[in-house]
């Protein structure tokens, strides 16, 4: 006689399954989003990082176009395993989960360091003299090309790092 398998077994296996692919849907897109938050946690400007820290930074930036796109997949993968048992809100849930891997996805792919350092492009000069905003003491980096001459406060560069500039008639990149 054929052993067949008994329905109780296969609704706990089944339910098993439901339990491990919402885990998977609720898990992967939130270390999605942590590899790509964590690197620009801990590389942020005027504060001092540790060795460890700026290691992890580095290798979840490194990574995190890889594994941000593994969610995704797997995000996708458990989200059309459980869509047809699912309620409109579980159903809500699921696109939300799979939102946030894709959003994350594609942060993972972005220098998001360019965006906190942006170069300036419209620059305003004064004169030395009229320079009231510059202390005494502060530090500049000075250029004199073709008898024309420009200081650059540190300060105002440390945020921004490069200045575009025309210094005696020559395009210049002034960094920090």
């Amino acid at each position: 006689m054929p052993e067949t398998a008994h329905p109780s077994n296969e609704r706990s296996v089944a339910h098993s399954r439901r339990g491990t692919a919402w885990a998977l849907l609720l898990l992967l897109p939130v270390a999605a989003l942590a590899s790509v938050i964590v690197p620009a946690w801990l590389i942020h400007p005027f504060a001092s990082q540790s060795q460890g820290e700026l290691k992890l930074s580095y290798v979840l930036r490194a990574w995190s176009p890889v594994l941000t796109l593994l969610a995704l997949l797997a995000a996708l993968a458990a989200t059309v395993f459980l869509w047809r048992a699912g309620n409109w809100w579980q159903r809500s849930a699921m696109v939300a989960f799979v939102l946030l891997a894709g959003v994350s996805t594609w942060f993972a792919r972005q220098n998001h360091f360019e965006w906190m350092f942006a170069p300036l492009t419209d620059v305003a000069f004064a004169p030395a003299n009229d320079a009231s905003f510059i202390a005494g003491d502060d530090k500049v980096l000075a250029v004199e090309l073709n008898g024309e001459a420009a200081a650059y406060p540190v300060r105002q560069l440390a945020y921004h790092h490069v200045v575009q500039d025309v210094v005696g008639g020559i395009p210049i990149a002034v960094t920090y």
